[in-house]
């Protein structure tokens, strides 16, 4: 996706998660674990509630950051990170899937420190903030609940 705006970014993440719960989803059927099963719903509803997170920052954002172009921040090149339905979820195991689904919503994180850091527009660095703290708090909350689900 060619992301010019913050609104696109934001978009872009919820898509994502969006996607993300339709492959978690997607691996319950396929997976043969039942522990990973458990695992694949409960990450997938997890991942629905983060896209109805982030529609609520694309309805209530400041919109002179929204018009915002993230193009400069970008460094003009595009952004990368996996494509959730590449990752064989249904194939996978407990810790592989806590693993594949950290990774995703660590380089999210990482994408958002990185932008937030080079905001000039102070609006622009409030929603970055933000989102950067609605990541790394869901982040938290899912290593606390895989982590409990693990021990069971």
């Amino acid at each position: 996706m060619d992301i010019k705006t913050f609104a696109e970014l934001i978009d872009w993440t919820r898509q994502l998660h969006a996607h993300l719960a339709h492959c978690l989803d997607k691996g319950i059927g396929e997976n043969q674990e039942e522990r990973a099963k458990l695992l694949l719903a409960y990450l997938s509803n997890h991942e629905a509630e983060m896209e109805r997170m982030v529609a609520q920052f694309e309805q209530q954002a400041d919109q002179k950051a929204m018009r915002t172009y993230v193009y400069d921040y970008l460094s003009h090149q595009p952004i990368k990170i996996s494509q959730p339905c590449e990752i064989p979820f249904g194939k996978l195991g407990f810790d592989d899937i806590c693993q594949e689904v950290f990774s995703l919503h660590e380089q999210m994180i990482e994408l958002y420190r990185t932008l937030s850091s080079k905001a000039e527009i102070p609006e622009a660095r409030g929603l970055l903030e933000s989102l950067l703290e609605m990541e790394e708090h869901e982040v938290m909350r899912l290593a606390t609940q895989t982590g409990r689900m693990s021990d069971l």
